[in-house]
């Protein structure tokens, strides 16, 4: 990335300011703005996140905030209430209470008087959530929003659930909040209160993934922030950006799709990042970007931010399989609407292990059945990728020993997908409860498969209203599987591979029994979203990524990466262990130490689907002179046939002194799950 100092507006910075809400809490704020917005105001761009901006997303911060706010704009951070150094306390995910505060604090940055009166809103993930979710609530001074990496279903495309099965993400979400929501504010900014203020946060908290596991079904509790509920809500402008790589790869294309106002799209290849901080590469100059849709809506500018086509993507070329790439070789493509007249559906039967396109015959159809495994689903990599450690999927071939395979013969010409692939199959089942996990890989000529897209369903969920109906046991039943979207290349050569199976463990919780699962290959097929590759590709490059110099830091202690599978040959037992580590870093400008490890570590027994067990375990550290607390969280998920039991410690010490301690020990229904 290229560091810019000289920008067009000097700028300076406010490190705490803080916000009143009307219940008499009061959230901190970083602001950054220009020097002669004292006397010409400007618009101010809002950025609502837990995630600590005097430490933890400082160093991110100080890259995008400083560099928008140069170019003309009042950038203002603000932690969410209950977090880094605001007040209250923070219990759950997007709640009408946090939006109110958005609301509040939209209204409070309008009425400064280094604002001319007009909001936007940017983010990625919590971020780019909270931003769509207050856009659908019409706030007056909310002029246009720029978001990466977020959803509009809450249920149907989040890390909580896909296509009604658990995933285990959201244990995993789950372990990250408990520890974010259970950490102090800084003495240093808020004062001597800091420690009435933290046993607050410590009293309040559940594990957060208790919530989640007793809304099962598409309730109201998801409903609520769902912006798919009513797209006409959202009227201002919106800039939506995410990555094949990335969890979040689908709602760029419903947004595009479904909503009414000036849209514009893109999908790099990129995990869970921030355009401009794309991995993998090519990073792109995201910030340019934005700053051209603020320049066009929030100050009038007729700069061509509307111009060229409504989605831009990269169309990713054949690679081999691996759990990280620096690179993803590939181009930009562009759709000027979307959906695309120019792309097609494509449909591949299913017949005796064979994908029979359009111009050629379908095998006898014939039924084939296939009960995978735990094993299948060991190298399936995380569902949002975060590239550290590397966390992509790898080779499909051993995944594809547990599952039934249908493939196409060798391509004669070059095949390229943008979109949503999609699999409908005829099934029946010998249990009530049963998964079926569909994964599209790209298979080379020396055997080895790269894993392109996949999806899951819950079969109790297969009419696609969230509203389990457990199967009748040898009853046939139609299914369809919508894919994670992608854009994809298959080379000559190559063949496409469908690979079905009963599990995905440990990607999302397996049924309560293993699972004979019978295709009824007449009528099943694969439908493609094929784009001609002799299409233009009607996409303007980007330039180069750049942002302000980050601020200072300096590593303390070396962080540590791991991702291992383990398997016990005696006992049969089989293990995911994921450590991220990030050291400790010293903040200059804070004058802090902070440390923070996470260990995810998710096991199984043989084919004992109620073996299961996920833990996640989070170690929170800040240090400074006369200053040293630590917050350690665990929370384990374990299930029989009927019940899911979570298990959850929060202990708090300052300098080493337990000051704080609990336990949860709770029990939660299947739902046919």
């Amino acid at each position: 990335m290229r560091h810019i100092d000289d920008l067009p507006h000097p700028t300076k910075e406010e490190d705490h300011l803080t916000i009143p809400m009307p219940d008499g809490v009061r959230l901190s704020a970083r602001v950054w703005r220009p020097v002669s917005s004292d006397s010409a105001p400007v618009p101010a761009i809002l950025e609502y996140i837990p995630y600590r901006k005097g430490d933890l997303s400082s160093v991110r911060d100080s890259i995008h905030h400083p560099y928008i706010a140069g170019h003309g704009y009042a950038c203002v951070r603000v932690d969410v209430r209950g977090t880094g150094d605001s007040e209250g306390v923070l219990t759950d995910e997007y709640l009408e209470q946090e939006q109110e505060d958005a609301e509040q604090v939209l209204a409070w940055l309008a009425a400064q008087d280094w604002c001319d009166g007009s909001t936007g809103m940017m983010g990625i993930s919590w971020g780019a959530f909270a931003a769509l979710q207050v856009a659908a609530r019409q706030p007056p001074s909310l002029r246009a929003i720029a978001i990466s990496s977020f959803t509009d279903d809450r249920y149907a495309d989040d890390m909580h659930y896909m296509g009604g099965a658990l995933l285990s993400d959201s244990l995993a979400e789950a372990g990250t909040m408990f520890a974010y929501s259970t950490c102090p504010p800084d003495p240093a900014v808020v004062g001597g209160r800091w420690r009435e203020l933290w046993h607050e946060r410590l009293s309040a908290v559940d594990p957060w993934v208790l919530n989640w596991l007793r809304h099962q079904r598409r309730d109201a509790y998801w409903r609520h922030a769902s912006v798919c509920e009513d797209y006409t809500a959202v009227r201002c402008p919106v800039l939506a950006s995410s990555g094949w790589a990335d969890g979040y790869s689908n709602a760029v294309t419903r947004l595009l799709a479904h909503l009414d106002v000036p849209r514009k799209g893109l999908v790099g290849p990129w995990s869970h990042k921030y355009p401009h901080l794309g991995e993998p590469g090519p990073a792109i100059g995201y910030l340019q970007e934005v700053v051209r849709w603020w320049d066009h809506w929030l100050k009038g500018a007729d700069n061509g931010a509307m111009d060229g086509p409504m989605l831009r993507a990269w169309m990713q070329e054949s690679v081999p399989p691996s759990t990280s790439y620096e690179e993803r070789p590939g181009r930009w493509v562009g759709e000027l609407s979307w959906p695309s007249p120019r792309v097609e559906e494509t449909s591949f039967g299913l017949g005796d292990r064979h994908l029979a396109g359009p111009d050629e015959p379908t095998p006898e159809p014939r039924d084939a059945s296939v009960r995978s495994p735990l094993s299948v689903g060991q190298f399936a990599g995380k569902w949002a990728s975060y590239n550290a450690p590397p966390d992509l999927p790898y080779d499909q071939r051993e995944e594809d020993g547990g599952s039934l395979i249908y493939e196409t013969r060798p391509l004669t010409e070059r095949l390229e997908i943008l979109g949503s692939p999609r699999v409908e199959l005829e099934v029946s089942a010998d249990r009530p409860v049963a998964t079926v996990a569909a994964r599209l890989s790209d298979v080379a000529p020396d055997g080895r498969a790269t894993r392109v897209t996949y999806g899951i369903l819950n079969l109790t969920r297969r009419e696609g209203t969230g509203e389990p109906d457990p199967l009748a046991p040898g009853e046939r039943c139609r299914a369809v599987l919508e894919l994670n979207g992608v854009a994809q290349a298959f080379p000559p050569g190559h063949r496409v591979r469908l690979s079905l199976s009963t599990s995905y463990w440990p990607l999302a919780w397996p049924p309560p029994e293993p699972t004979l699962l019978t295709v009824h290959e007449e009528g099943c097929r694969l439908s493609l979203p094929v784009r001609p590759a002799s299409a233009p590709d009607d996409a303007p490059p980007f330039e180069p990524p750049e942002g302000a110099p980050p601020i200072r830091s300096t590593r303390v202690t070396p962080p540590e990466e791991r991702w291992e599978v383990t398997r016990d040959l005696i006992n049969y037992g089989a293990a995911l262990d994921i450590v991220k580590d990030r050291g400790t870093i010293h903040f200059d400008a804070a004058d802090i130490d902070v440390g923070c490890r996470a260990h995810e570590r998710y096991t199984s027994t043989a084919d004992d689907f109620t073996s299961p067990e996920g833990e996640s375990t989070w170690t929170m550290r800040f240090q400074r002179d006369g200053w040293d607390v630590r917050v350690r969280t665990s929370t384990t998920l374990t299930c029989d046939a009927m019940q899911f039991y979570v298990n959850a410690t929060l202990d708090a010490y300052e300098s080493d002194r337990r000051v704080f301690s609990r336990t949860w020990n709770e029990t939660v229904p299947r739902d046919a799950l």
